[in-house]
């Protein structure tokens, strides 16, 4: 049985401007650097056996600060945790997307990834995790979007209503059958003051 824990980068300058960031290689600003150390100290509370992390600086640095804390643990880069691409919408606001390409800009192409190669490369990485790392805690550090996909693929029928939050922790545990969701989205590492 292994566990996978998926924890989302910390914040960036576009993601405080409600830019679509995509692939783009936008690094923390200094409030997701104090995010990503917060998580770090709550991480370094737990059992962790590995680290993945997507090569995007955002996730990346976050990563690498985890693992600072986590220093017994393996580290790799894979690619196939980078976000979802977003096209030519990229560094743009929902604003600037409604004046763009109008209300329905969605259904537009505009260089989206496809879905299905989104799922094929997230699920590709969990069965390597899983035959890579039959009972161990296995750490993920992501994007919001890749994260949302590969928890609801993992849990189907879980009740996943918001977006992951930046530096967010979801925890699920592979198992034969189903699927455990132990943790989903959860941020008590920014509450009050420093942990």
């Amino acid at each position: 049985m292994t566990t996978i824990g998926f924890v989302r980068h910390g914040v960036t300058a576009w993601n405080k401007e409600g830019r679509a960031q995509g692939n783009t290689d936008i690094p923390l600003d200094e409030e997701g650097i104090e995010m990503a150390q917060r998580v770090a100290n709550r991480i370094e509370q737990e059992e962790w056996d590995v680290i993945y992390t997507s090569p995007l600086i955002r996730a990346r640095r976050t990563a690498e600060i985890i693992a600072e804390k986590l220093s017994s643990a393996e580290f790799h880069i894979d690619k196939r945790l980078v976000e979802v691409g977003g096209g030519v919408t990229e560094g743009t606001t929902e604003q600037e997307r409604l004046e763009k390409w109008g209300v329905d800009w969605r259904e537009l192409d505009l260089g989206f990834e496809p879905e299905d190669v989104t799922f094929s490369r997230g699920m590709s990485f969990i069965e390597r995790v899983k035959q890579t790392h039959p009972g161990n805690r296995v750490l993920v550090v992501s994007h919001g979007d890749l994260i949302g996909r590969l928890i609801h693929a993992l849990v189907p029928n879980g009740e996943f209503l918001e977006d992951v939050d930046n530096t967010s922790v979801t925890i699920i545990e592979i198992q034969e059958c189903e699927n455990l969701c132990h943790l989903y989205n959860c941020t008590k590492h920014l509450e009050g003051e420093e942990v």
